[in-house]
């Protein structure tokens, strides 16, 4: 009993305290504003979940500054749908859709792929998608469902990428590659050695996920400092964002969420403005790249995020998990 107290009821509880601390904090702060940003022509971005939700504001608003924008997803026709929306928006838009399964280290492969033969640079990568609270569950590769799709599957994407996104760079305005992460890190725990613990929480490993993402940004940002790359990574909390990523959470809480987040919660398109600030701002390249962002602003992160040997340590155990060299 006390172990699952401690391995499924405290995780619960703490990401629901948690949540209730970034709601007051997001009523009483001022929403970010994304400010003018530069044209985009001639650049090319990838946004995984880009079909709805944030990925949707973002790509929105990548194509309309003329930037080449790629969807990844695994819905064909919401991507498809999401397309012609923003070709109705911009009728000169480059955008186009490429089915990606974040699920699926095969899928991820078969993406990057389709993505090599179009012979385009890669000026901005976003890993947006994610899954929040789901039913305990494996990857088509045997990974726990949100560590394996969060992290994993962006892990690998950005990993195959990662020669292009050097290569498009320069010296006055980087690649960039966006980490969409959440404050839920802040109560995350890594274990890699215990994905598949007999008390299985969705909350322990949705955080979890997020602190995967933060630890692997970081060793991504240093990694690309220390070889002079023009190219950075970030870490991006969108806050408390009204989204159909919090349908799977606390049956009780649910009856509520629809009252809560239409008075709480920040639209998709507030939620996208610091997402688009990290991939574009001028004024983030050099010393002030990389980092954890919310709302506009470099934030600190949880005290395991700047451990240099976890960060290697989960940078190397992945690279395994996947059959990296």
């Amino acid at each position: 009993m006390l172990t699952f107290v401690r391995c499924c009821l405290l995780p619960a509880i703490k990401l629901y305290l948690l949540g209730l601390w970034v709601l007051l904090g997001q009523l009483f702060s001022k929403t970010f504003r994304l400010p003018e940003m530069p044209r985009q022509e001639g650049k090319v971005a990838i946004v995984t979940g880009g079909s709805r939700g944030i990925g949707f504001e973002v790509a929105l608003h990548l194509a309309g500054l003329g930037a080449h924008v790629i969807i990844g997803g695994r819905d064909e026709q919401e991507g498809l749908s999401a397309v012609a929306k923003i070709r109705e928006e911009h009728r000169e838009a480059k955008v186009e859709f490429i089915t990606l399964d974040l699920g699926s280290m095969q899928s991820v492969r078969h993406f990057v792929q389709c993505f090599k033969e179009r012979n385009l640079p890669l000026n901005i990568l976003v890993n947006n998608a994610g899954i929040m609270l789901v039913p305990e569950g494996r990857t088509e590769d045997g990974f726990e469902l949100h560590f394996g799709v969060n992290y994993l599957g962006h892990f690998l994407l950005t990993w195959l990428l990662l020669d292009h996104l050097k290569q498009s760079g320069m010296l006055d305005c980087f690649s960039r590659v966006v980490h969409v992460s959440s404050s839920a890190h802040r109560i995350g725990e890594i274990k890699l050695n215990d994905l598949n613990s007999e008390y299985y929480s969705a909350h322990a490993a949705y955080c979890q996920s997020k602190l995967a993402q933060l630890l692997f940004s970081a060793h991504l940002q240093k990694a690309l400092r220390a070889g002079a790359f023009t190219a950075s990574s970030f870490a991006v909390d969108p806050g408390m964002v009204h989204t159909a990523l919090y349908r799977h959470i606390w049956a009780p809480l649910r009856l509520a969420l629809g009252v809560v987040a239409q008075l709480l919660f920040w639209t998709p398109k507030e939620g996208a403005a610091t997402v688009l600030y990290a991939a574009l701002s001028p004024a983030l390249d050099g010393e002030r790249a990389g980092g954890y962002w919310a709302n506009g602003r470099r934030q600190m992160t949880s005290p395991p995020t700047s451990d240099l040997r976890l960060q290697r340590s989960l940078w190397e155990t992945s690279a395994r998990m996947l059959g990296l060299q």
